[in-house]
């Protein structure tokens, strides 16, 4: 994936009006085998999915390297009422404490949307992790541990997986994006995520396994060890989850630089 100065503040892109009765078509048609909703933490993917997935007569993959773990429910903002009746898959599959990883990401997103496509339901991978959506979209390459760009799909890593993604992105301003990420920070804190990782951390999770975890798993860990003060915890940790938000736009535009086709919508 191409590399970006993050002091480079980049143009949004223009959003689309989709047709999702064209783009039902188009995956009866064949023209694509996989929906895609991608975009950074708080641009409203979830909700957007879901209703993708009522209109479609989908099933919703996640693509959350952090909401695989079983426990880490408000820290990873699971929020799983908001599914509704739309069934999910790779939520909840592994334990707090271990170490999940791209590989076994390919193989149990191969599975879901193998056994979904099978079924006559409509996939639609969500998340905001880039790297998993690339694996499972693009290609791996598992020596350089790199990611694949599109001039380089045609990798023996591709066959079985998904050939003609559809890529739809949820768009949001960074003013916009980073006050949802501080109103959101403090609901969870009033529901109780620094209760939930002192859980964890008391049923054996290592202090520093929460810490690899990153964002409220480490910065929660760090106050509770004593490391920081609490209103210096939630600063910090506010100002680390939007520059992780930039982040994650930066990388689903390098993907765009790289060849993928992405149709930004405004939630």
């Amino acid at each position: 994936m191409p590399r970006f100065k993050h002091s480079i503040i980049a143009e949004l892109p223009a959003p689309e009006q989709l047709d999702f009765e064209q783009l039902a078509r188009d995956y009866a048609d064949g023209a694509c085998d996989l929906v895609v909703v991608l975009g950074p933490t708080a641009s409203g993917k979830t909700r957007y999915a879901v209703r993708l997935a009522e209109q479609l007569g989908g099933e919703i993959i996640s693509a959350d390297s952090r909401q695989v773990y079983r426990g880490m429910d408000i820290g990873t903002g699971k929020d799983l009422a908001e599914y509704g009746t739309v069934p999910y898959h790779l939520i909840d599959i592994a334990e707090p404490g271990t170490q999940y990883n791209v590989w076994q990401f390919q193989q149990d997103f191969l599975r879901a949307w193998t056994d979904i496509r099978r079924r006559g339901a409509v996939p639609i991978l969500c998340g905001g992790t880039g790297m998993y959506i690339n694996a499972v979209t693009r290609g791996y390459d598992f020596s350089e541990k790199m990611p694949l760009s599109a001039a380089r799909e045609s990798s023996p890593d591709r066959e079985g997986f998904p050939q003609k993604p559809f890529y739809i992105g949820t768009l949001v301003d960074r003013e916009t994006r980073n006050a949802r990420i501080d109103a959101r920070l403090d609901a969870r804190l009033q529901e109780g995520m620094v209760d939930e990782i002192r859980g964890l951390l008391e049923c054996g999770v290592p202090a520093e396994v929460l810490i690899s975890y990153g964002l409220e798993y480490k910065f929660v860990t760090l106050y509770l060890q004593g490391e920081l003060p609490y209103d210096e915890m939630r600063g910090k940790l506010a100002i680390a989850i939007h520059q992780f938000a930039k982040r994650q736009m930066t990388w689903f535009r390098g993907m765009e630089r790289s060849g993928a086709v992405i149709h930004w919508v405004k939630v």
